[in-house]
């Protein structure tokens, strides 16, 4: 337990603190230095309401701008008691073996952050109201998601998984993991891919209500109607399903795409 305690300590002790007031506007800087900024990292953060956007730079450390609007402070009453509001801003990041973790505790206000990584960093984002999750410039693994906002990914490398309700989704790669399956899903938005012309990639891609275009030389694929049977009841069920199988350049890693209310699009860079 008392090895537990004095890791997290020794991790904020290594976070440096800049706070800023500006009218109407409250922000922070967070530079948190790496255990080894010569290896790869990862990043990690959840907010309930407001943006991420993640941009990865030569540097070895990261550093996280927070900012958040205030809200005009209400002077109503309440039997003759003045309501009192805090506009403090909530931010606290930790550090440990290269993962950073930065979590926030204003629930009830959107906060905005910007965050710099040095390229070469896995990232877990996720976000649900209010803003728009974006990352340009990076290289690893990464887990995205986002309920009411769009996601936004350019010139990245390696693998995705992504996942909007209520918002469009883009990627583009400079460089595609080969050896790692990616999902990428929509709900109510358009899908939009650009890979490498060289890549070698099998398309998987299903919109119930969208289109599928792509400007690839992409090889289709024909697959049989699939046949399920019931021990119990003796019977059988015949089911074709409505995914489109394509392969690019030959085939490879599949990358599985799925809209309900949006178009699926696979560009060529």
């Amino acid at each position: 337990m008392k090895k537990i305690i004095h890791i997290i300590v020794v991790a904020c002790l290594l976070v440096t603190s800049y706070n800023i007031q500006a009218q109407g506007v409250e922000k922070e800087q967070l530079v948190v230095p790496l255990s080894n900024p010569e290896k790869s990292g990862e990043l990690k953060v959840s907010l309930i309401s407001g943006s991420i956007t993640v941009t990865g730079y030569s540097g070895k450390e990261v550093i996280i701008d927070a900012e958040m609007v205030q809200k005009k402070v209400s002077k109503s009453k309440k039997n003759g008691l003045t309501r009192v509001s805090s506009g403090t801003l909530d931010v606290s990041a930790e550090e440990r073996n290269n993962k950073v973790r930065i979590s926030t505790n204003s629930f009830n206000r959107s906060i905005n952050l910007a965050i710099k990584v040095p390229q070469n960093f896995s990232l877990n984002l996720s976000a649900i109201n209010n803003g728009d999750i974006s990352v340009d410039n990076v290289s690893g693994d990464f887990e995205v998601k986002n309920i009411n906002g769009k996601i936004t990914m350019t010139n990245i490398s390696g693998s995705v998984n992504a996942n909007t309700t209520n918002g469009k989704l883009t990627v583009s790669f400079n460089k595609i993991d080969t050896n790692t399956d990616m999902a990428l899903s929509s709900f109510n938005q358009d899908i939009d891919l650009t890979l490498p012309k060289s890549s070698k990639a099998t398309i998987k891609a299903k919109s119930d209500q969208g289109e599928i275009y792509t400007d690839f030389d992409m090889a289709l694929e024909k697959r049989k109607p699939k046949v399920e049977n019931s021990s119990h009841s003796n019977t059988y069920r015949v089911k074709i399903e409505q995914w489109v199988y394509g392969k690019i350049n030959g085939g490879g890693s599949e990358i599985m795409m799925k809209s309900f209310n949006g178009d699926i699009i696979v560009r060529a860079k």
